[in-house]
C-alpha cells in the first residue's frame, strides 16, 4: 500500500518540539512542509522532589503512564503491572526495557484503558498514575469508584510557551501567504493553548483551515468553537495515521 501523498501541503504542527519530529519527518517524506509551533512546553520536575513524593506513596499494584513524557521522566518510580494510555506510551515503556505493558487494543484514551479487564477488577488494589501537572480526573475517579486506591505522581510540568511578537507575526505572515494548509492538534489542552497564542487574524483563519486530530474530544471542542471548521478525526495518534488523514483532508 502506498502512503497518501502530501505534495506541496503546508502543515502547522503544534506538538511539543521533542515529540513532533516523527510527524514532521513523515509529512516531509510525503512531500509536505511543516511549520513547527509547539503550544505546550514540557519541563521536567526536580528528580529529588519526585523521589521524595514517590517514597511517601504506597507500593502500587499497577502503574499507569499517561504519556511518553510520563515514561521519560517517571519510569524510575513504576512498580507492579505497567499500563499505557496509547501505543506511543507503550512503545516508550518497552524501549526503557520494562516488562509487558497493559494497553487498549483499539484505542488510545482513558475510556479505552478503563475497558480492559484488568482495569475492571481493581477493588482493593493500589494504582499509581504518573502524569504531568493537572489533567483529566475521569481515569482516577472511575478506578476509585471501582474500589481502587489511586495516587498521582507528577513527573513533569506542561506550560504555555512564550513567543515573541516577532515570532507570532511571522506565523501570521506564513498563514496569509498560503504556507499553512492544515493544522494538527493532539489534545484539548493543545487546542486551548493554540487559541490563546494566535493573533485575531490567525484565529479567523483557523476556523476555516482543515484541522486534523486523533482525539474525538478535540474534534468535539473544535466544532463547538468553529462549527464550519473542516476538522477530521485521524484513526490513531501515530505519525502515519495523522499524515493519512491530512492527505484526505486537503485532497
Amino acid at each position: 500500500m502506498h502512503s497518501a501523498a502530501l505534495d506541496g501541503v503546508g502543515v502547522l504542527v503544534t506538538r511539543p518540539r521533542d515529540q513532533a519530529m516523527e510527524l514532521v519527518d513523515e509529512i516531509t517524506r510525503r512531500g509536505g512542509t511543516c511549520t513547527l509551533f509547539p503550544v505546550i512546553e514540557i519541563v521536567a520536575r526536580d528528580q529529588d522532589a519526585i523521589r521524595e513524593e514517590a517514597r511517601e506513596l504506597p507500593e502500587p499494584d499497577i502503574t499507569i503512564f499517561i504519556s511518553r513524557n510520563a515514561v521519560e521522566h517517571g519510569i524510575a518510580y513504576a512498580a507492579g503491572a505497567l499500563a499505557a494510555i496509547g501505543p506511543s506510551t507503550a512503545a516508550a515503556i518497552a524501549a526503557s526495557g520494562r516488562a509487558a505493558v497493559l494497553q487498549p487494543p483499539g484505542g488510545f484514551d482513558s475510556e479505552h484503558l478503563l475497558a480492559l479487564e484488568e482495569m475492571t477488577q481493581v477493588e482493593g488494589k493500589t494504582i499509581r498514575i504518573v502524569r504531568g501537572n493537572g489533567g483529566r480526573e475521569m481515569l482516577a475517579q472511575t478506578l476509585r469508584d471501582r474500589g481502587a486506591r489511586v495516587d498521582y505522581l507528577s513527573a513533569y510540568e506542561r506550560r504555555l510557551p512564550r513567543y515573541t511578537q516577532s515570532h507570532l507575526c511571522d506565523l501570521e505572515q506564513r498563514w496569509r501567504t498560503g504556507e499553512i494548509d492544515a493544522v494538527v492538534v493532539m489534545s484539548v489542552e493543545s487546542l486551548a493553548n493554540l487559541v490563546r497564542l494566535l493573533s485575531p487574524w490567525c484565529l479567523q483563519a483557523l476556523a476555516k483551515t482543515p484541522l486534523v486530530t486523533p482525539a474525538a474530544r478535540v474534534l468535539k471542542e473544535v466544532l463547538a468553537r468553529y462549527p464550519d471548521c473542516p476538522a477530521a478525526l485521524a484513526r490513531g495518534p501515530l505519525a502515519a495515521d495523522i499524515a493519512d488523514c491530512l492527505a484526505q483532508s486537503v485532497s
